[in-house]
């Protein structure tokens, strides 16, 4: 992805929020922590941690190439993080200067997710790298963190591919098996099919009635079951329980039940599939819901109606899984639904 610092979403509005800061060579350690623990597929071993740490505390020095902006935990040490590396092109119009940066990483600790922690350091950090004359930035992103990164200016093209090629000397290097049994992990994670895991909750009224969420952000979706993907390592209902604690205010009651499980295929405009989990959110009285208290950012309205009167207020792939959550639910009987997002 690329990045266009004219773009009016490029501005700090986001990084005001915290109390960010440029990196110094003494973080070099920890910022290798966060990207060990919470970026690689398979985490760095002590030796390799010294290793990068040393090379990221010269890379930081004022002469070096590396720039990284860090927010603190209140008891100190750097929880999250962005760090980019610049690095010389061929001069173009639109990067006159010859120079580039590529975001290496960003991570931010589990325990501060969602915080906006990753938007205050990556805007403060491609801010900064503009300052110094760059103007163009790039980086590989996940599904869950492209939204974020498009808010900043950055912009995908399906036309590129990613690839990677390891010389024999590197998987030497990590006591490789023979070259026909063994892949790197992570060049092997590189070849597996992209997935989004999501997680929903169905819940109704005493009556029955289906409750859905009124989205401001995704008109071709406008109406839809609490819930949504699932982060790194998050367990399905754990998952579950927080987004319905972020979405409405409540805290949904366990033991978990599975009502149904939906599959949707990849796309052009989404080119991963997306496998999704709905349970069981149990049956609120009328209080319960006045008292859901909304996320402006997601949604503006909570509604319950009759589940056919939810038929022409949704796409036809939409309603289909509705009815057959609800069908599942009256019946005992878990759905299965593969053609969701199709129409």
């Amino acid at each position: 992805m690329h990045a266009d610092p004219t773009s009016p979403h490029g501005e700090r509005r986001a990084a005001e929020k915290f109390l960010v800061r440029a990196a110094v060579p003494q973080d070099a350690a920890a910022i290798i922590q966060l990207r060990s623990a919470y970026i690689l597929s398979t985490p760095l071993s002590a030796q390799w941690i010294r290793r990068c740490a040393d090379e990221l505390a010269v890379r930081l020095m004022p002469d070096g190439d590396a720039r990284a902006f860090v927010i603190d935990s209140p008891t100190g040490g750097p929880v999250a993080c962005a760090l980019g590396l610049i690095h010389p092109v061929l001069a173009a119009p639109s990067y006159p200067h010859g120079l580039a940066a590529r975001v290496q990483m960003v991570a931010t600790h589990p325990e501060y997710r969602r915080r906006g922690y990753a938007r205050a350091v990556v805007g403060t950090l491609v801010d900064h790298l503009a300052d110094e004359h760059i103007t163009l930035f790039e980086l590989h992103t996940s599904a869950e963190a492209a939204p974020l990164y498009r808010e900043l200016g950055f912009s995908g093209s399906p036309a590129l591919m990613r690839m990677t090629r390891h010389s024999e000397c590197a998987v030497a290097a990590h006591d490789a098996q023979p070259e026909e049994t063994w892949v790197p992990p992570e060049q092997y994670a590189q070849s597996l099919p992209k997935a989004v895991a999501f997680v929903c909750l169905y819940i109704t009224d005493e009556e029955d009635r289906p409750l859905q969420l009124h989205s401001v952000y995704s008109p071709s979706h406008p109406w839809h079951m609490i819930g949504g993907a699932m982060d790194l390592g998050e367990r399905p209902w754990d998952a579950a329980v927080r987004e319905c604690r972020e979405e409405t205010g409540m805290s949904v009651k366990g033991p978990p039940r599975l009502l149904a499980t939906v599959y949707g295929q990849p796309r052009a405009q989404r080119p991963y599939s997306t496998p999704q989990l709905v349970f069981d959110g149990g049956r609120l009285t009328a209080e319960q819901i006045r008292a859901i208290t909304l996320d402006a950012r997601e949604h503006d309205e909570a509604r319950v109606l009759p589940l056919q009167l939810w038929q022409p207020l949704m796409p036809k792939g939409d309603f289909a899984r509705l009815r057959a959550v609800e069908e599942a639910r009256r019946t005992g009987v878990a759905a299965y639904v593969d053609s969701w997002g199709n129409a």
